[in-house]
């Protein structure tokens, strides 16, 4: 694990990535699917090109309309298509990009990065099964990372939720944050994701300082990043994945909007120049 923060900052540079979500919408097989794929792959890759014009510095894909979710799988049409909006998204803008496909189909994630050229996943349920909204999730570390050895796919990171939002962790409860981490760590994460517990909803500052001297790896916050309490959270992580934020009105299921995207790009930098 000693290579943990070097395979991070070899992917992000030495500056604490801004990662924007871009939420695909509906796709095909879907309920919500709108039956034009083409403007659904043409919609994230407008998005990208505005996140990357704005200064942000990395990008993540996410299915997050295709509700409601399977549990644990995605069928190979979620694949094909989320494999063709991220080929698309990384070669018009070139940045680092990451994706997840809901819910918990984790090694579709990583089929899809190997066909895209992505360079990292989002896996819930990596350690500790749980009670989730599509219900009960096994956790995956073994499967997964022999999946990942199988398709020759050990360059796409693997970055990992610990107490995931919209879960129940009831039975892990004697459990600490750090001790998700102290076991995602020895099961090779290769990064840890702490939230809130919804979309949205920021992760407890709490939390995040528990972490202190307690892993070796990278550890970035997957929900509740604003403009307003990025400076807050700077200290606290390696990294920031922001969506909801950055939509109009703050919800995730709006377009993006460019005056929130400035904003808290133009705080992200002036962080980032603090530090150096």
């Amino acid at each position: 694990m000693e290579d943990a923060l070097l395979r991070f900052r070899a992917i992000f540079g030495d500056a604490k990535p801004l990662i924007a979500m871009i939420h695909t919408a509906a796709l095909p097989g879907t309920p919500k699917y709108g039956g034009n794929f083409n403007e659904i792959v043409g919609k994230a890759v407008d998005e990208a090109l505005l996140y990357q014009s704005s200064g942000i510095p990395a990008l993540m894909i996410e299915n997050m309309h295709d509700v409601p979710y399977l549990n644990r799988v995605a069928g190979p049409e979620i694949t094909a298509a989320m494999s063709i909006i991220g080929y698309e998204v990384k070669q018009k803008t070139g940045l680092p990009v990451g994706i997840q496909i809901l819910a918990g189909a984790n090694r579709e994630a990583l089929a899809a990065a190997l066909a895209a050229g992505l360079d990292f996943v989002r896996a819930e349920g990596f350690v500790y099964g749980h009670l989730a909204d599509e219900g009960w999730m096994d956790a995956d570390a073994g499967e997964l990372l022999r999946y990942r050895k199988n398709i020759s796919a050990e360059n796409i990171l693997i970055f990992t939720d610990i107490k995931k939002k919209h879960g129940s962790h009831a039975l892990s409860a004697d459990l600490s944050v750090a001790d998700f981490a102290r076991a995602a760590e020895f099961f090779l994460s290769d990064g840890l994701i702490v939230t809130g517990t919804e979309t949205g909803q920021p992760a407890s500052p709490e939390d995040l300082s528990s972490l202190q001297g307690q892993t070796r790896l990278p550890v970035l916050i997957g929900s509740g990043i604003t403009a307003g309490n990025l400076p807050e959270y700077f200290s606290l992580a390696d990294g920031f994945i922001v969506g909801s934020y950055l939509k109009k009105d703050g919800k995730w299921f709006n377009a993006p909007d460019a005056k929130r995207v400035e904003k808290i790009t133009d705080i992200w930098r002036k962080l980032i120049n603090r530090e150096k």
